[in-house]
């Protein structure tokens, strides 16, 4: 799920890290029931019964979602590459697949299928793949990349929530960055349980309390 909060002057702000003070509003992941509301134009009626009083809302604000979530990622990343976590380039990433290394792949969203079981060689593991390749190659200081290696644990975990995020708000269509959900080497559905894998339906999409905005402050 993502958070927005209102700004001193009410305009919805998301806040992907789900930090900011004041109340929040819960929304569920998912591109096309965001889209469609923002084309029906009552994308601002939503959050103002939400928020339960007048609302600003940017028109771009699906677009905003998409860029913040893949720069999000692409900043977790570069965290896990950093902690030495995340390795980058098929030779490497295949090495840490074979010595058992490897807790998660992220592959090139325009990355190939069949290179993508030549990696993995026949492991279970599950694999990611919300960014394209120049975008993995900039984390890695090249110019681009299609296969990380990361070692499993809580940043290989958090990647993948965050992957599922984006992969919910990607739109019907074409494949396109940020549109492949998190998978298995055989192409089924993974168990990121980000906030792509929210079933619920309707709009807004809000917590288990049945309440559209988040009563918590701080």
């Amino acid at each position: 799920m993502i958070r927005f909060v209102l700004s001193p002057d009410r305009v919805v702000i998301p806040d992907l890290a789900a930090r900011l003070p004041g109340r929040g509003i819960w929304l569920s992941a998912r591109g096309d029931v965001l889209e469609k509301a923002r084309v029906q134009g009552k994308l601002v009626g939503y959050f103002a019964r939400a928020a339960r009083g007048p609302v600003t809302v940017q028109p771009d604000l699906p677009d905003t979602l998409r860029a913040g979530l893949s720069r999000r990622f692409a900043e977790l990343l570069g965290l896990t590459r950093r902690a030495g976590q995340a390795v980058a380039g098929f030779q490497k990433a295949r090495e840490w697949v074979r010595d058992g290394r490897a807790g998660l792949i992220v592959q090139a969203a325009d990355g190939s299928e069949d290179e993508r079981a030549r990696l993995l060689g026949g492991r279970d593991l599950p694999v990611v793949a919300p960014l394209d390749a120049a975008s993995l190659g900039a984390v890695f200081g090249r110019e681009h990349a299609v296969h990380v290696a990361v070692t499993p644990g809580r940043l290989a975990d958090a990647l993948r929530a965050e992957a599922g995020r984006i992969a919910g708000m990607a739109l019907p269509g074409p494949a396109s960055p940020g549109g492949a959900a998190d998978r298995r080497h055989d192409g089924s559905p993974g168990g990121a349980g980000g906030a792509g894998d929210d079933k619920r339906t309707g709009w807004p999409d809000v917590p288990a309390n049945g309440q559209g905005v988040d009563e918590r402050t701080g």
